[in-house]
C-alpha cells in the first residue's frame, strides 16, 4: 500500500519526526508492505452497483497491519480509570491516578465504576489505530481513545490510518475516508481535540 496523504494536528508529525524520525520510518514501512490486493476478496452482498464485486475485506487488512506491528514490537495497552454519576466529581478527579481517583469517588459517598480504553499498538509513546470499520469508530479514536491515553501519560501522539476516498470506494458502506475525517476535524477548530495527531490516508 502507499501513504497517500497525511494531516498533522497540533504538531503530531512534527513531534515524531524531531524526537523520534525512526518510528515515522518504520510506520510508512509498515504501509508499504500491506498487500491490499491480497485482502480483495470480499465478494459484495448489499444491493447495488457493487453486488457481486470483489472488495477489501476489513478484517484481512486489519491482520496484515497487526501481523506487521506485532512483529516490530508494537504491543496492546490499557488504561484504567473510575467514573461515577456526579459530573463535579468526575471533574475533581479526571486528572488523578487509578487509584486516587477511586478513593476520592468513595470519600465523596459515590459508588466507582471501573472503566477503560484499550488499544491495540503502542509503541515508544506513539499510539496507531488502523481504521477501516464503521466511519463512527474514527470519532471515537479520535476524541475519547487518543485523549485518554494522553491523558493518562501513555503516548505523546496519536495516529490513525484510514482509507482514501479511492480505497473506500471498493469496500461495503460504512468505513470511513480521509477526506471525510479531514473535514470532521478542521470543523472543530484549530485545538480540538487537545491532543497531538496524525491522520494518515493509505491507498492500494
Amino acid at each position: 500500500m502507499r501513504l497517500v496523504k497525511f494531516y498533522s494536528h497540533l504538531n503530531g508529525y512534527e513531534q515524531i519526526i524531531v524526537h523520534k524520525p525512526g518510528m515515522w520510518k518504520e510506520i510508512e514501512a509498515v504501509i508499504q508492505s500491506v498487500d491490499a490486493f491480497a485482502c480483495k476478496t470480499k465478494v459484495c452482498k448489499e444491493q447495488g452497483p457493487k453486488l457481486g464485486q470483489l472488495l477489501y475485506d476489513p478484517g484481512a487488512l486489519n491482520k496484515q497491519f497487526k501481523d506487521l506491528l506485532v512483529r516490530r514490537s508494537w504491543s496492546e495497552s490499557r488504561t484504567s480509570y473510575w467514573v461515577t454519576d456526579d459530573h463535579e466529581l468526575i471533574r475533581r478527579t479526571i486528572n488523578l491516578s487509578e487509584s486516587e481517583q477511586k478513593l476520592e469517588i468513595i470519600k465523596a459517598g459515590k459508588t466507582p465504576i471501573l472503566s477503560f480504553n484499550q488499544t491495540d499498538f503502542v509503541r515508544d509513546r506513539i499510539e496507531i489505530e488502523v481504521q477501516f470499520g464503521k466511519y463512527f469508530s474514527v470519532a471515537y479514536d479520535l476524541f475519547v481513545k487518543h485523549m485518554a491515553f494522553f491523558v493518562g501519560d501513555v503516548m505523546d501522539v496519536g495516529v490513525e490510518i484510514v482509507p482514501m476516498k479511492e480505497m473506500q470506494r471498493e469496500m461495503s458502506s460504512g468505513p470511513p475516508y480521509y477526506e471525510g475525517e479531514l473535514y470532521n476535524l478542521l470543523r472543530q477548530g484549530r485545538s480540538t481535540p487537545a491532543v497531538p495527531l496524525v491522520i494518515i490516508g493509505i491507498a492500494p
